[in-house]
């Protein structure tokens, strides 16, 4: 599981929906939920909070240009890729912050991805998930 911290700077909610903006360090992510501030108390600007995310949730792309409906884009650069049979593990490091995405391997090789490549990481807002930082990570 993907690990950033963040902080809380915006919460617009209707019905039992919120849409959370959460700083990471110079990016902004958004997180889409079932919770609002009154369901979850923590859902307040200024809250120290965890984005979680899964690794197979996180798609890679090189070289983008256009625009993508996807808010949440981290550029990076790959550290290490660990290449299976079927599937990829590609480490980045993005702005500090270490973060894995699981892809397949023949998207890995069409991609030509290197160590060293500078990427983007995409992740939709739905499989964004927060959890309440108590302990400052």
């Amino acid at each position: 599981m993907n690990r950033l911290p963040g902080i809380i700077v915006a919460v617009a909610s209707e019905g039992d929906i919120s849409l959370v903006d959460v700083a990471v360090g110079e990016n902004t992510l958004t997180a889409m939920l079932v919770e609002t501030a009154e369901s979850a108390p923590y859902l307040e600007a200024g809250n120290a909070v965890s984005v979680l995310f899964k690794e197979t949730e996180v798609s890679l792309g090189k070289d983008l240009s256009g625009r993508l409906s996807l808010r949440n884009r981290l550029q990076g650069e790959i550290a290490d890729i660990r290449k299976g049979k079927l599937l990829a593990e590609v480490t980045l490091d993005c702005g500090g912050h270490r973060l894995v995405s699981v892809i397949t391997r023949r998207a890995a090789e069409r991609l030509e991805l290197a160590v060293g490549d500078r990427v983007e990481a995409l992740v939709k807002a739905n499989e964004v998930m927060l959890g309440e930082r108590a302990d400052g990570l």
